[in-house]
Formats: structure tokens, C-alpha cells, sequence
């Protein structure tokens, strides 16, 4: 699992139809306790907001957490980190 902090959302004028209603949010990866690379994910939860701490699955599990509508993810927002204890 990867932790990272939402920036933002993303908006896609063309999607793959399998995507329909699932948000793409901005995530800034979380390594080491520093704020690394950001990546685009899809939100699983479909809760997640900018400034929330979230795990994130990257690769083909990415695209397995989405049982009704496998698309073409490679990760994926599957839950959110209370408090997160170090320092950024």
C-alpha cells in the first residue's frame, strides 16, 4: 500500500466508458514521510476531498478493486489514514 494527501481532482472531457462516475483525483505520493511525485487516481471511495490523508493500490489490483466496471486504472484510492504522525 502507498499513503499520499490529495491535491485535487482532475476533469476529463473524454473518458473510457467503464470510468462513468468515478472520480480522478490529484494525489501527492507520501515516502519516507515527505511529499514526493504526484499521480492521478481514481477515488474508489468516492469520498475522498483535497488535504485527505489516503492508501492508495497502484497497478493491476488498482483496476481489480473496481468489480462492477474494470477499466484501464493503475491507482486507485481504497480507504483514508485518520492521523498521520509525521511531520511534512
Amino acid at each position: 500500500m502507498i499513503t499520499g494527501r490529495i491535491n485535487g481532482t482532475v476533469v476529463a472531457t473524454v473518458k473510457d466508458p467503464s470510468m462513468e462516475g468515478v472520480p480522478l483525483l490529484t494525489v501527492k505520493l507520501i515516502v519516507n514521510g515527505r511529499e514526493t511525485e504526484t499521480v492521478v487516481a481514481a477515488d474508489h471511495t468516492r469520498q475522498a476531498g483535497p488535504g485527505d490523508f489516503v492508501f492508495l493500490i497502484p497497478k493491476k489490483e488498482a483496476s481489480r478493486i473496481f468489480r462492477d466496471c474494470q477499466g484501464p486504472y493503475d491507482m486507485a484510492v481504497v480507504g483514508f489514514i485518520d492521523t498521520y504522525n509525521e511531520e511534512l
